[in-house]
């Protein structure tokens, strides 16, 4: 099982060759990723509240078919890899074409960084608890 962002292609994602742009890939990943988030009630005033927010050290995109103007998107999101504490954390996002083709995959590791300190850190226990509720990757790995 995973969590399933969908969008649309719009003129200001495409490049010259007309097909999305490889930063757009990106962008739908974290909003994929911000919609994930939400599922389990960590939405931005959580964040805003807590002063603190998700942070990457690493984006990975694989690059498997075009994707062009107009079309839809279907992203599917899991946990490939996680502390125990949630405190650092793995995501693997496919991104398919409106006609069901896997056009990308999205990998990313991140963490939470505490936005007064600037200083990495873990969230609340309670909100460790939903994290770790999100679906998982059958290769999942705990460390």
């Amino acid at each position: 099982m995973s969590v399933v962002y969908e969008g649309h292609v719009i003129w200001a994602q495409v490049d010259a060759n007309m097909h999305l742009r490889h930063s757009a890939y990106a962008d739908f990943a974290a909003q994929a990723r911000i919609s994930m988030l939400e599922t389990l009630g960590l939405d931005f005033k959580v964040f805003q509240h807590l002063k603190m927010g998700p942070i990457l050290f690493r984006e990975e995109l694989q690059y498997l078919r075009e994707v062009g103007l107009n079309d839809t998107i279907k992203i599917e999101s899991v946990l490939t890899k996680s502390r125990a504490d949630g405190s650092r954390w793995s995501i693997r996002h496919e991104l398919y074409r409106g006609d069901g083709v896997k056009a990308a995959i999205i990998q990313v590791d991140g963490a939470w960084i505490d936005l007064m300190k600037r200083k990495l850190t873990a969230l609340p226990e309670d909100l460790t608890q939903k994290f770790m509720t999100l679906p998982k990757a059958d290769d999942f790995v705990l460390e």
